[in-house]
């Protein structure tokens, strides 16, 4: 299991690259949010909701098949972006429509934090 704290520093800082992007491009920063809030008919409200839902999915996962370390967690957040941004994602318009790099980097930094082992 993840532990609390690593799950919530991952669901959190895992945002981070596309905030930054959407800060410097001058794009809105909630824009990724409310795209999440869109798969299930909200706004951003519903797409915190849906991050951390969706978060917590990923982060069972990588904990049940035993990913561990900063390059374990980089491969498993690309392959967590390929399927959500790439298969579901491209379903919906306004994911299909976030910058790429960005969102991709999102999901690498999920899986990085989720596998990497801090002190014991």
């Amino acid at each position: 299991m993840v532990p609390l704290h690593r799950f919530v520093l991952a669901a959190v800082l895992s945002g981070v690259p596309s905030t930054v992007h959407a800060l410097a491009t001058g794009d809105d920063p909630l824009r990724a949010t409310r795209a999440a809030g869109s798969l299930v008919g909200g706004g951003a409200g519903a797409g915190v909701v849906v991050h951390l839902a969706v978060s917590a999915w990923w982060a069972f996962v990588l904990t049940r098949l035993r990913v561990r370390g900063v390059v374990g967690g980089a491969v498993a957040g690309l392959l967590i972006a390929a399927l959500d941004l790439e298969v579901i994602g491209r379903r919906n318009s306004q994911i299909r429509a976030l910058p790429k790099v960005p969102q991709w980097l999102d999901h690498v930094a999920f899986g990085v934090l989720v596998a990497a082992r801090g002190p014991r």
